[in-house]
């Protein structure tokens, strides 16, 4: 049976997503309320976007602020917040940067994709398991075969090869490679975590070859995973890696569209005007926001309580038999459960938990909640998500 927000959403909303479970109606923190008044412990954050969680008042009284002064102005003037949060993302991702700012992740994608042509190149080696975006050419790189399909020719002469496996990426490389693009961890498959030395391997070949690396950090970015940037954690990656083109998005508005590209060296003057463009990219009002989301990380030391609240979370659920795998760092965890779990119920038996969780493939949950969540929340999680297995699958 339906309910009549849903009929409403069924008649007027095209059907890309399915018909939503819920009808939110306001936030604060890691919670969220729905219609009819039922809270939840939001432990996806909007696939990883709300960093400061809902309703945060730095990011209201920045957009408020901002739009209240100066909305929209386009690219072809410029405005303070942009110049600020350009500067700032170059001062974090080290080297000798530039930025694009755009609205969302696919169009970061998008962006680092029209500069690796600019090389002359057009192969890209590409992960198996790996989530670009769905625009056609960030599509063209994403590996699921039924996101890719109904919509082929894709642009682009891709090559997949299993993720964190440097010695198929090296095979695959060659000297008419334009650039190999990876996920330092990949969310959309429930979590990948590649060896602690994939990453250097990756610049190591792509060096040899005089192709490009490219870091999709969209989702593992802007504190996520314990550090700003996933690709410079040492809890998962040795060494330093300074790669050819980064590309951010999701937590860096906390729920404000944005989205960034950073070239490096070479990289960053392969792009010209007239090249490329966006009309809203960058505008003040996004810009004040991830401005917020930057100031808030830093004052309020939120990279340590990511580490902390996560390893609370680590801890506990590797507590409980039916968890038999957790990967990840931070608040970025994958969970593999046991074959008794159904996880084709655990979403609704979830909700009915009080929780907001995440199934992107069978046997496998994402947690990615608010960089804001705090210590009784994770607490009060693990209590519920221990009677939704209950409920879902064998006791404990």
């Amino acid at each position: 049976m339906t309910t009549p927000w849903q009929d409403r959403y069924t008649g007027a909303v095209m059907n890309t997503f399915g018909t939503p479970k819920l009808m939110l109606e306001r936030g604060a923190g890691a919670h969220v309320w729905d219609v009819d008044g039922n809270e939840y412990i939001d432990m996806l954050a909007g696939i990883a976007v709300n960093s400061l969680g809902h309703a945060h008042p730095a990011i209201v009284e920045a957009v408020s602020t901002q739009l209240g002064t100066l909305g929209h102005i386009s690219n072809l003037f410029a405005s303070e917040p942009q110049l600020r949060l350009a500067e700032r993302l170059v001062a974090m991702a080290g080297g000798d940067a530039r930025v694009f700012l755009s609205n969302s992740g696919t169009e970061a994608n998008e962006a680092a994709l029209k500069v690796t042509r600019r090389t002359g190149r057009t192969k890209v080696v590409a992960t198996e398991d790996s989530f670009h975006g769905r625009t056609m050419g960030a599509l063209a790189l994403t590996a699921t075969e039924a996101y890719r399909t109904p919509f082929e020719p894709l642009p682009g002469d891709v090559v997949w090869v299993p993720f964190g496996d440097a010695d198929a990426l090296a095979a695959a490389v060659d000297d008419t490679t334009a650039a190999v693009v990876v996920e330092p961890l990949q969310g959309e498959a429930g979590v990948n975590v590649p060896p602690r030395d994939y990453l250097l391997k990756v610049r190591e070949v792509t060096a040899a070859h005089g192709a490009l690396m490219w870091v999709d950090e969209i989702q593992t970015g802007i504190g996520r995973t314990g550090t700003m940037l996933a690709h410079q954690n040492p809890e998962l990656f040795d060494g330093e890696v300074v790669p050819d083109l980064l590309t951010l998005a999701k937590g860096l508005g906390g729920g404000v569209p944005i989205g960034a590209t950073l070239a490096y060296g070479k990289a960053a003057e392969l792009l010209v005007p007239g090249n490329h463009g966006t009309t809203f990219g960058g505008n003040p009002i996004a810009t004040a926001a991830a401005n917020a989301v930057l100031d808030t990380i830093e004052a309020d030391d939120l990279l340590t309580h990511v580490e902390g609240v996560g390893e609370i979370l680590r801890q506990g659920l590797a507590a409980d038999a039916r968890v038999t795998e957790v990967r990840g760092a931070g608040l970025m965890l994958g969970l593999t459960l046991d074959d008794t779990v159904d996880t084709g119920r655990l979403v609704e038996a979830g909700l009915a938990q009080g929780l907001i969780l995440n199934v992107p493939r069978p046997g496998r949950v994402r947690l990615v909640p608010p960089l804001v969540l705090t210590v009784d929340d994770a607490e009060q999680f693990l209590a519920s998500f221990a009677k939704v297995l209950d409920v879902v699958g064998a006791a404990a």
